[in-house]
C-alpha cells in the first residue's frame, strides 16, 4: 500500500484490485452516509498516531470483514490507529504471526520484504458490528517495506486466491460497455 497525504486528506493505494481509500482529514462523519464499498473513513492525528474512524461499508454479495470469511452488515464501524515503528518491533510481529499462523503470501522470498528499511507500519484496529459481534473485536496489522515492483492487478484476470472464497465466476457481458 501507499499512503499519499495532502492537507485536507490522506489517500491509501492498496495494490490488490485496484482499490482507493480516502480519509477527509479533521472532519466528522456526516449525519446520513451514503454506503460505498469503502466506507466513509475521517481521520485525525493524536500525537504520532493517525487515527481513521469508519463507517457507511456497503456490504456486497460477498462482503466479508477479513480474509476468513467473517461477515459483516452496514452497521460495521472501524477504528485503525497508523504508527511507525522500528524494524525490529516489525521482525517480532511477523516471527509471531507465522508462528500462530503460517507463511502468509506464500513461500519466502514471494514478497522479500526490504531488510535495509528501517521502519514499519503498525495498524491496530478495533472492529464493532452490533449486527454479527457481541463484543468489540481487536486486530493487529503490520506493514513492511518489500522489494518488488508495483505490478496492476485485475481480480478478474486471476480470482483464485483465498479471498474469493471459492467463487470462480469471472462476469461475462453479452456485448461491449463502450
Amino acid at each position: 500500500m501507499q499512503l499519499l497525504q495532502t492537507k485536507d486528506e490522506i489517500v491509501i493505494v492498496y495494490t490488490n484490485d485496484d482499490q482507493v481509500r480516502h480519509i477527509r482529514l479533521n472532519e466528522r462523519h456526516p449525519r446520513k452516509v451514503t454506503p460505498t464499498p469503502m466506507g466513509h473513513s475521517v481521520g485525525h492525528y493524536e500525537g504520532d498516531e493517525l487515527v481513521i474512524d469508519t463507517i457507511g461499508v456497503k456490504v456486497q454479495p460477498y462482503t466479508v470483514a477479513d480474509r476468513f470469511g467473517t461477515p459483516q452488515s452496514e452497521a460495521m464501524h472501524v477504528v485503525e490507529r497508523y504508527r511507525l515503528i522500528d524494524a525490529a518491533q516489525a521482525r517480532e510481529a511477523l516471527a509471531r504471526q507465522e508462528n500462530v499462523a503460517g507463511r502468509v503470501g506464500g513461500d519466502q522470498g514471494v514478497a522479500p520484504i526490504d531488510a535495509e528499511y528501517a521502519k514499519a507500519i503498525e495498524v491496530r484496529l478495533t472492529i464493532e458490528d452490533p449486527n454479527v459481534f457481541i463484543t468489540p473485536w481487536p486486530a493487529k496489522v503490520t506493514y513492511r517495506r518489500v522489494k518488488r515492483a508495483w505490478n496492476e492487478s485485475v481480480c478478474a484476470e486471476n480470482n483464485s486466491d483465498v479471498l474469493h472464497q471459492g467463487f470462480e465466476h469471472v462476469p461475462e457481458a453479452a456485448k461491449p460497455d463502450f
